[in-house]
């Protein structure tokens, strides 16, 4: 798979947009990153999971599949490995990704208070 491939898939959930992170292309959902490309050049990417998530793809798919490093990884981000990865797993991945991320809760309607005439 290739950077565009990614962005495609990305592109392709509901409501997803692409925005820039630290210089870095990225995909939002409710204006949360679900995801994002690494510097030009470079054949990785990253996805946010749960840490459960993480732990399936990585054991499934260590040569695709990387904890990122520190406290980031601890918490479900991981490194993609695009050369690697076929698009069924890419795009699995990627939905589990963007369905972790919190849809934004409608705002409630306004009560409406009643004039008095004076």
């Amino acid at each position: 798979m290739t950077p565009d491939d990614l962005r495609r898939i990305a592109l392709s959930m509901p409501g997803a947009i692409e925005s820039s992170h630290m210089g870095h292309p990225d995909f939002r959902a409710n204006g949360k990153i679900f995801a994002t490309l690494g510097p030009p050049g470079k054949v990785w990417a990253m996805i946010k999971l749960t840490p459960g998530q993480q732990r399936d793809f990585v054991a499934e798919a260590p040569e695709m599949f990387v904890p990122v490093k520190g406290g980031w990884g601890a918490g479900g981000a991981t490194n993609v490995q695009l050369d690697a990865v076929d698009e069924t797993t890419l795009r699995g991945a990627i939905e589990c990704a963007f369905r972790n991320v919190p849809v934004k809760a409608a705002a409630a309607p306004r009560k409406r208070t009643a004039r008095r005439a004076s």
